[in-house]
């Protein structure tokens, strides 16, 4: 199950809402399990390529009818999503004169929606192949509009139950091996800290150690969050904050997060994260793509443990948090403004939520992927953009500043 104020936005003031909503219903179904079966050819491990896109980890996979699937590996889901299309290519063909079932996806605050479900015959990820994949039917036209490459789906956690699962943020790779019948040694330390997990939800939580508390937490690699902190309980002391940040949406609607710095350290194991910026909710506490980037993360599901390597001594640092204050819903066309966050430069300007973005610095928004628009709020001072009033294009240069320092 995925907290219902998950943390999935895409930040840098570039996208918000879509995905927060989208990636908790997958953790948030039951869906029958047939029993996935996986074997890896000639017995080999496998490697497939990955791109860490908004911190989400997408990979690329040729299928055995020759076309390329993108999917997001999603460790906080409970369920695997895929899009019309692929259901059709890879599903099993249904029973004649039965109508299509449907399955109720619930978030936690109590809105549902209908999702049908399918059993793939094949998965193929490289040379590991899955067959009789339980998972849902869900659209990710919106979803691939906004990060700019197409999704065809959404891994979840349970799917990789019989692999070993390593997620290589630094080397951008998916590695996947047969699970081993015998615990593995621990990685060395300082660059290696091997935890134990409860697999008890059908994803990973940790003990995480904040000062001297000590609190559990999902790792969630389909969030591009930080450390998402439910402070029940707890004592969270902030260096910074914390303030009205990006938009979060969820089935019972869209609500401002608050974002902070803390002045205490983070461990997770034996690394330190120095001062983490965080996000507050009132749901479970999770670890994103933010935090785990740093780190390649080795999944053991027969013994429930986790691995996290870095390829570096010494603390995680976590660069300021830049924002121009605007949330964008991207599409080929134009970019249609979320929310402008208060209290910040931005919110002085005349634009507000509706208002539609056609050019970034004088090209089309078709020209910025999210990559590259992602380093230009990185470095810019300020952006221009050019909003369609009715039929009067407005140009509006923009600050870009550290929403959290």
């Amino acid at each position: 199950m995925k907290p219902a104020a998950v943390q999935s936005v895409l930040r840098g003031g570039l996208l918000a809402g879509l995905t927060g909503a989208l990636l908790f219903l997958a953790g948030c179904a039951t869906v029958p399990r047939p029993g996935t079966a996986t074997t890896f050819v000639a017995g080999r491990s496998t490697t497939l390529p990955a791109r860490i896109i908004s911190n989400f980890f997408v990979i690329e996979s040729a299928g055995e009818d020759g076309r390329t699937d993108r999917f997001i590996v999603d460790t906080g889901s409970t369920a695997t999503l895929v899009a019309p299309d692929l259901a059709k290519r890879l599903g099993l063909k249904p029973r004649k004169n039965l109508p299509p079932a449907k399955v109720k996806v619930r978030s936690a605050s109590g809105g549902e929606i209908d999702l049908e479900p399918v059993t793939l015959r094949r998965v193929v990820l490289g040379a590991a192949v899955f067959a009789n994949v339980p998972a849902l039917i869900f659209d990710f036209t919106d979803l691939s509009a906004h990060l700019g490459v197409p999704i065809d789906g959404l891994i979840s956690f349970p799917f990789f139950r019989e692999t070993l699962l390593t997620m290589d943020y630094p080397g951008q790779r998916l590695l996947l091996a047969p699970a081993p019948l015998v615990l593995a040694k621990p990685a060395p330390a300082p660059r290696a800290a091997t935890i134990a997990f409860d697999n008890g939800r059908n994803t990973p939580l940790i003990s995480l150690q904040m000062g001297n508390e000590s609190f559990i937490a999902q790792i969630d690699t389909g969030s591009d969050g930080s450390l998402s902190l439910n402070s029940t309980g707890l004592h969270p002391r902030f260096a910074n904050g914390p303030r009205p940040g990006t938009l979060i949406s969820s089935l019972q609607g869209d609500r401002q997060q608050l974002t902070g710095r803390l002045s205490q350290n983070v461990l997770i194991g034996s690394h330190t994260i120095e001062q983490p910026i965080v996000d507050l909710t009132a749901q479970l506490s999770s670890i994103g793509g933010e935090f785990l980037r740093h780190f390649i993360l080795t999944f053991d599901q027969r013994h429930n443990q986790v691995t996290l390597v870095r390829d570096t001594d010494g603390s995680v640092t976590m660069e300021p948090r830049r924002s121009t204050g605007l949330s964008f819903s991207r599409s080929s066309a134009y970019w249609r403004v979320l929310s402008v966050i208060p209290d910040t430069p931005t919110a002085q300007l005349p634009v507000q939520a509706g208002d539609l973005c056609i050019r970034i610095n004088g090209e089309p928004v078709k020209k910025w992927t999210f990559d590259r628009y992602a380093a230009l709020v990185k470095s810019a001072v300020s952006i221009t953009y050019t909003f369609l009033i009715g039929t009067r294009e407005t140009d509006l240069e923009t600050p870009v500043f550290e929403l959290v320092p």
